[in-house]
């Protein structure tokens, strides 16, 4: 209870208030189209190069839907593969809707898959929670409002962006948690081990970022502060990162090895609290092993271009190693990997002192 009053008086505290701020005006207005022909052409009329590649197509929106106008692109290792059907996305500057000038082509369009990828998800939780499934995906939308309502907002009106996650991942955790395993000593327990283990990750994510002088000032970063037109707290940012990165994987956790415990105390009534801790805790080192290697991948997954990078500039590892974007991917896996460890421990003692108290089941 004073952990959830807690995040009730944060939640008060960093509400975003005022509105959305004034941000830099992005050059441009998406238009939807689609690719009807695409063949070699020259980069300029009559260079004779046929070194660019011609793309047609079809606006279905816009200024002037159902238009079509050429667009020439560039053939280089970077550009992406065009064909006819494609769905594409233009960015029109403005000017004159009729000239071809005022478009290029910017992306594709994914809602369609991205929807049906979602639907697929839906039917398989569905499947194999059925109710608790349902309860499932509720809260994972509830943690969408959260993160859409609270968070971001929060952030981008100026509160520091550590302190807003740390309240928005407790309210996040909070909802989950309760709503996916009911109101019970177990659910509890496992929430107060996520929230010890959350609180360990922003003390070492905040010493060891000061420490190794990150300043989380990336190109998406940078990204931010152009389109706000004002400076952002970026090692906040990195911090605040940190909280919310884990969180999940310290959910799958915390639950796991109170339900361990529970279980085992299901099986043997007899066992007492140091003998509950000792069997969880066998459970909890064959889990945790595989839980860090699950965190260390995806954290390198989502570098990857960046590791390739790095692999094959030639310089020494040494050097590599302490590069800001890839320091900060170290401090993030080990900082994560950290509170993730220790969450076992902390979490099964709670859960054995909590469990060994329950009165035994009725013979």
């Amino acid at each position: 209870m004073p952990c959830a009053l807690a995040t009730l008086v944060g939640l008060v505290v960093l509400w975003p208030r005022g509105g959305p701020p004034t941000t830099v005006a992005q050059p441009g207005t998406p238009v939807d189209a689609q690719v009807v022909a695409a063949q070699r052409a020259d980069c300029s009329p009559g260079d004779g190069t046929n070194a660019c590649l011609g793309l047609t197509v079809r606006m279905e929106d816009g200024p002037l839907p159902g238009r079509d106008l050429v667009q020439i692109l560039p053939v280089e290792p970077s550009t992406p593969r065009f064909a006819v059907g494609d769905e594409v996305v233009l960015q029109w500057s403005g000017a004159d809707p009729l000239d071809p000038g005022s478009y290029q082509v910017v992306d594709f369009q994914r809602g369609a898959p991205l929807i049906w990828l979602a639907a697929l998800f839906a039917a398989a939780v569905l499947a194999l929670g059925r109710w608790r499934g349902l309860a499932a995906l509720v809260a994972l939308g509830l943690t969408f409002v959260v993160l859409l309502m609270f968070v971001l907002p929060s952030i981008v009106s100026g509160h520091d962006p550590l302190a807003v996650a740390i309240v928005g991942s407790c309210l996040v955790m909070f909802v989950v948690l309760y709503l996916t395993h009911g109101l019970s000593a177990r659910t509890s327990t496992a929430v107060l081990g996520t929230l010890a283990s959350l609180a360990l990750i922003g003390v070492l994510g905040a010493v060891f970022a000061g420490a190794a002088r990150l300043t989380g000032l990336d190109d998406q970063t940078a990204n931010l502060i152009a389109t706000l037109g004002a400076p952002v707290d970026a090692r906040g940012l990195l911090l605040a990162g940190f909280v919310i990165g884990a969180l999940g994987v310290l959910d799958d956790v915390t639950v796991t090895q109170t339900s361990a415990v529970w279980e085992l105390r299901a099986a043997n009534p007899d066992l007492s609290a140091a003998a509950l801790f000792a069997a969880a805790m066998r459970i909890g080192r064959d889990h945790v092993s595989s839980a860090v290697n699950t965190l260390v991948l995806a954290y390198a997954g989502a570098s990857l271009p960046l590791m390739l990078i790095f692999s094959v500039s030639g310089d020494g590892l040494g050097h590599v190693l302490t590069i800001g974007d890839v320091a900060t991917e170290i401090v993030r896996t080990l900082v994560g990997s950290i509170g993730l460890v220790a969450s076992v421990p902390i979490t099964t003692g709670l859960a054995a002192l909590v469990a060994s108290r329950e009165p035994r089941p009725a013979a």
